[in-house]
């Protein structure tokens, strides 16, 4: 059972208790991402992430490192367009220590100048990292041929300029006016008491920040463009993009539904299609990214540049047929089966548990029982998948392409 509590300071607690295990994980949610930033800071939320493992006014980072070494524990953080997490596991009579720790990172941060230039390089490399990897960039190019310059479409990483840019005081005020209580989610997970909520309380309930407005989202506009970049690859790489829809919209089940049988599987439409019966790429999926306003149906797969051309077509033949004839009963039946099973086994794990709570209270605030989401799966239907197809993959759409020759498909 999931409780909930909100602190008076607004900030929330998110609980679950799990006595079958011996593990617990505790996360700090923070509502602002690579979406919150402009031109000049991009790159700046998760720039923080790295900084909060750097050292606090009374632990190095290599104590922060060696308190969850010591205990056995694992402790992580990652940032995304619309949130940042920190998160830790531990066995479950080491909860206290793991968020004091948290804690201890989250407020008193120092960001050393010297550590914040170390930094920029260990993230510098990073970004080198996935600039030789061409199977990621073509989904950021991807959302600047969707998002435009809308800050959706911004790298998450930021750029070399932006990076070199930060000083100790742009991310301490960064922290002050976007770390705000009322944007903060602390959830916890694992075989822990109800006496854990007073604890996360007791560091977390009193703790102000700015009182200024913070700036509203923009509504982005949907581009249908096309864009393509020159890489030496081995392979070209192409991404086609279909306007989605935002977290929690109604008909997001039967879009969960659809993106398994398009390319969710091993028994996916285009995996059958483009890898079983033509061979032409190793790897071909379809995702779907939900924000809080819009979202993105990503289809992706990589081939022999000669054989751009064919993979295009072979997509397009996937989803005309698709479009107008719809799932088959079979097809229906198996993908609700598999989307059951690959949720519940999918939430066995304290950090899962942590996890899906967090994101749910941040960004829905609601939370639905296992039942209530089984059943809302097995409501999906025949029609219901077909009118959400015709609602994504019936318009037009945005494309990117990393090759050799930089060449973009022929559309």
């Amino acid at each position: 059972m999931i409780t909930r509590y909100t602190c008076k300071n607004g900030l929330r607690i998110v609980y679950e208790h799990i006595p079958t295990v011996r593990s617990a994980a505790v996360g700090i949610w923070i509502g602002t991402g690579s979406r919150d930033e402009n031109t000049e800071n991009n790159g700046i939320s998760h720039f923080i992430e790295h900084m909060l493992f750097k050292g606090t006014k009374e632990r190095s980072a290599r104590k922060i490192a060696e308190e969850f070494d010591r205990i056995g524990g694992h402790v992580n953080a990652f940032t995304s367009k619309e949130y940042t997490c920190f998160y830790a596991k531990v066995l479950d009579n080491h909860a206290k220590h793991a968020l004091d720790v948290l804690s201890d990172m989250f407020f008193n941060s120092v960001y050393d100048p010297e550590e914040l230039e170390k930094e920029k390089n260990v993230v510098l490399e990073e970004i080198k990292m996935y600039e030789d990897t061409p199977d990621d960039i073509v989904h950021d190019l991807l959302g600047e041929a969707v998002y435009g310059k809308h800050p959706l479409g911004y790298p998450i990483l930021g750029t070399e300029s932006t990076l070199k840019s930060f000083t100790s005081d742009d991310l301490k005020k960064y922290v002050y006016e976007m770390y705000r209580p009322e944007d903060v989610v602390i959830s916890a997970a694992g075989n822990i008491g109800p006496e854990f909520i007073k604890e996360i309380e007791s560091l977390f309930g009193d703790y102000t920040s700015s009182t200024e407005d913070k700036k509203d989202h923009d509504l982005p506009e949907f581009h249908y463009t096309h864009l393509s970049r020159r890489k030496e690859t081995e392979q070209a790489h192409l991404c086609l993009g279909f306007d989605g829809l935002p977290i929690g919209h109604e008909d997001t089940y039967s879009l969960i539904v659809l993106n398994n049988v398009l390319g969710g599987s091993m028994s996916s439409r285009l995996f059958q299609d483009v890898r079983e019966d033509k061979g032409l790429a190793y790897s071909v999926f379809s995702y779907h990214s939900a924000h809080r306003d819009s979202g993105l149906l990503t289809i992706y797969a990589g081939t022999g540049a000669e054989q751009l051309d064919a993979l295009y077509d072979t997509i397009q033949s996937t989803l005309l047929k698709l479009k107008a004839d719809g799932l088959t009963a079979d097809e229906l039946d198996s993908s609700k089966e598999q989307l059951k099973g690959n949720l519940v086994l999918g939430l066995e794990s304290t950090n899962a548990r942590m996890s899906r709570n967090g994101k749910n209270e941040l960004m829905l605030g609601r939370h639905r029982s296992m039942d209530e989401l089984i059943e809302k799966i097995d409501l999906v239907s025949e029609s219901s998948v077909k009118n959400v197809a015709d609602r994504i993959l019936g318009g037009n759409f945005a494309s990117s392409v990393i090759s050799p020759q930089g060449e973009k498909v022929s559309l």
